[in-house]
């Protein structure tokens, strides 16, 4: 009786272990949207290099309740248009191979007017609907400061050219340790002037959908179908043990209104405005570094599972 007692015990954990995997397995559908989810990078950006997502812990979350989630890969120092082409090349292999009827883009900083051009040659110039939604976060809709401060220093000048060469080789290390390594010529210069306070109002006028007419005001939820929404955050200096944290508040000196670091809470505005001013700073959007954040401050991963939620209730 002594060795039944102790092998029907075992009999009974083991039994229950496949029930925990199924509980841990769970679907609960929350985040399950319509059209999968697209997330595209911004400047100096990547799907993962090094084992690291820059979508830091997203992608995993999203997926975990329903989500199908792609990461898109482009260049990651180059105009919004060079990078909108190659944008558009992904969504429309992932749409041939896995037969997708549209696609939700949430986009951050450079990757919110990269995805701007991507649909309005996609959904308009070639007649193919598949954007159904462009969130943006942190992105410069209006252009950056810190973009014009940079682009104002003489183009032969010394620290100039060794800095431009830096980036350059940064961005082509960044891009040959990631997951999915290309070689694609890197243009700083190109990169920080998609960002310009300039280019981005010429920008607007070719693409105008969803940008505020006032100067912090909300943009039109939809234009021809598709909704746009955004968000961002307005603190530079967010957790101590984050060292990203110390160069933004360096960039931070380049303005003159609230901020993330590298891009103004109005400038950030597009279509619906989520919300603005979330203790957040550029990194922090993304869930980096690793998943620091400000501790009084909701977690970004919870606002990327809020917003799939969103999507779905709108049938998106």
């Amino acid at each position: 009786m002594k060795k039944i007692i102790p092998l029907l015990s075992c009999a009974a954990i083991l039994s229950l272990a496949p029930i925990g995997n199924v509980m841990a397995k769970k679907n609960t559908g929350y985040t399950e949207t319509r059209y999968p989810i697209v997330l595209v990078h911004g400047m100096l950006g990547f799907d993962k290099t090094l084992g690291i997502d820059y979508w830091y812990g997203v992608a995993a979350a999203l997926r975990k309740d329903g989500a199908r989630v792609h990461v898109a890969k482009l260049t990651a120092l180059d105009s919004n248009e060079a990078r909108g082409e190659q944008l558009i090349e992904q969504l429309e292999y992932w749409q041939a191979l896995y037969n997708e009827k549209g696609f939700n883009l949430i986009a951050h900083s450079q990757g919110g007017p990269t995805s701007r051009y991507a649909m309005y040659h996609l959904n308009y110039d070639r007649k193919q609907p598949l954007i159904k939604s462009l969130t943006t976060i942190g992105s410069p809709h209006k252009g950056s400061p810190v973009a014009d401060v940079m682009l104002s220093k003489p183009v032969g000048d010394t620290a100039h050219k060794v800095f431009t060469s830096v980036m350059n080789g940064l961005a082509g290390l960044i891009e040959k340790f990631s997951s999915n390594p290309q070689q694609h010529i890197q243009n700083f210069t190109r990169s920080l002037s998609a960002s310009s306070t300039p280019t981005m109002r010429q920008f607007n006028q070719y693409y105008p959908a969803g940008v505020p007419n006032s100067s912090c005001g909300e943009g039109q939820y939809t234009a021809d179908g598709v909704r746009f929404y955004s968000w961002s955050g307005t603190q530079v200096t967010t957790n101590v043990l984050d060292p990203t944290d110390w160069g933004l508040s360096l960039l931070a000196k380049a303005f003159k209104e609230k901020n993330d670091g590298l891009v103004s809470r109005c400038s950030s505005h597009f279509g619906q405005v989520i919300r603005d001013n979330y203790q957040m700073n550029h990194v922090d959007q993304i869930n980096h570094l690793f998943g620091l954040h400000h501790l009084l401050e909701t977690d970004p991963i919870t606002l990327f599972r809020q917003h799939a939620n969103r999507l779905k209730h709108k049938g998106l």
